[in-house]
């Protein structure tokens, strides 16, 4: 007997070099992996499956593999082949018997997130590694917009999945941000979940699964994703730039299994490289005890605004931490930049077991002092000041 297989999925992912998604593209989450393997190829599947986990762990790049693996009618080595037309066409977003359901604007007086097809095929077709929900924003023309998947979303669904499977055995329907359903929708799709048809299949994901309906929630198998490790991520960031593993490794390092944000460090290596000379501009003029130039130093970094602000004392915390092991003179324990590590020979020393907790606490309440609107000036003037006196321990 089939079943329904619906996956939610609300998460964050980016860009890939093309669409293709098979198990050996997803980083990490070896054990879930093996689990929907088993599932499928038993023909066993849960009617209702719900991907959870943290923002920037793969869900999305999960169930459109699970997808593809379900219609894959020449699975081998476990995974999908790639090359069936069944695979060629989820490669192409063109499988007869993949539906998708994600969050959109009002466009219309029943909106469905079909509004949104071309924009949903470019989001996928840049790749879902890590989806970007910023992205998606950005590509619904909205980015002060708060998407939701309205009631007449589910009355589509159930037209949809009310034909029969078309080329397969299973029709499945992959739901983006499903905690994003509003009750109009959940209410509608609890009965088709209840009573699923035999040949349909609801693959389910949300970065927080506690908003979900917990009549639906319930009702599902959950697959929760854990975050890939530093390791994982920077040989994914090393294929796909070519880049070094060690500075991969120095970008992976700071986004603690966030792949998205990972990516982002990637894009951002010029601001990495400001942000380095910055802190070492800091250190050097605290050693000195230059206030003056401390001072006009505090106001450079007022002037990158909150975010950005909050990023650069992130950054200085890493690297106390990393020219803290790198007195341990166990260099692969260090993630640094070739940058970063010619500065750590000479700095390292400064940092010991007498300043390195205070400092960090010291950046860590300049970051909350900032987030929570105090002025930016007067906290990083302090910090400044107070570095003077830490680093000299």
């Amino acid at each position: 007997m089939g079943f329904i297989f619906f996956v939610y999925i609300c998460s964050q992912e980016y860009s890939y070099i093309d669409f293709e998604m098979k198990f050996s593209d997803i980083i990490g989450n070896e054990k879930a992996i093996e689990q929907l393997r088993r599932m499928v190829d038993s023909d066993n599947i849960a009617h209702a499956l719900l991907f959870h986990g943290e923002p920037g762990v793969p869900k999305l790049a999960l169930a459109l593999a699970t997808a593809q693996y379900i219609h894959c009618t020449n699975r081998h080595n476990g995974d999908s082949c790639g090359e069936c037309p069944s695979c060629l066409q989820h490669q192409s977003l063109n499988h007869a018997d993949t539906f998708f359901s994600y969050p959109i604007t009002k466009k219309g007086e029943k909106p469905v997130s079909e509004d949104f097809d071309a924009e949903w095929k470019e989001f996928l077709g840049e790749g879902v590694i890590a989806e970007d929900y910023e992205r998606w924003l950005a590509l619904l023309g909205n980015s002060n917009a708060q998407p939701i998947i309205y009631a007449s979303e589910s009355d589509n669904i159930i037209r949809k999945l009310s034909l029969s499977a078309y080329t397969s055995k299973y029709k499945v329907l992959v739901m983006w941000q499903a905690d994003k359903m509003n009750p109009g929708c959940a209410n509608k799709l609890l009965k088709l979940i209840e009573e699923p048809d035999p040949d349909t299949i609801f693959l389910l994901t949300t970065d927080n699964a506690k908003a979900i309906l917990p009549t639906i929630y319930s009702r599902t198998q959950r697959i929760e994703l854990r975050k890939p490790s530093t390791q994982q991520i920077a040989e994914y960031m090393a294929r796909l730039k070519g880049m070094d593993i060690t500075e991969a490794l120095a970008l992976a390092d700071p986004a603690d299994g966030n792949v998205l944000q990972a990516l982002r460090n990637m894009d951002r290596g010029s601001e990495t490289h400001d942000f380095h000379e910055q802190f070492v501009k800091l250190m050097r003029l605290a050693y000195m005890r230059d206030l003056a130039g401390l001072k006009l130093w505090s106001e450079d970094i007022a002037e990158y605004k909150r975010e950005k602000s909050q990023r650069f004392l992130s950054y200085a915390s890493r690297m106390v931490r990393e020219n803290y092991i790198y007195n341990l003179h166990l260099p692969e324990l260090n993630y640094e930049t070739a940058e970063e590590a010619q500065f750590s020979k000479n700095f390292a020393r400064f940092i010991n077991e007498d300043n390195v907790e205070r400092l960090l606490k010291l950046f860590g309440d300049a970051i909350r002092d900032i987030r929570g609107n105090a002025n930016a000036k007067i906290v990083l003037f302090d910090v400044a000041v107070k570095v003077t006196i830490l680093i000299k321990k």
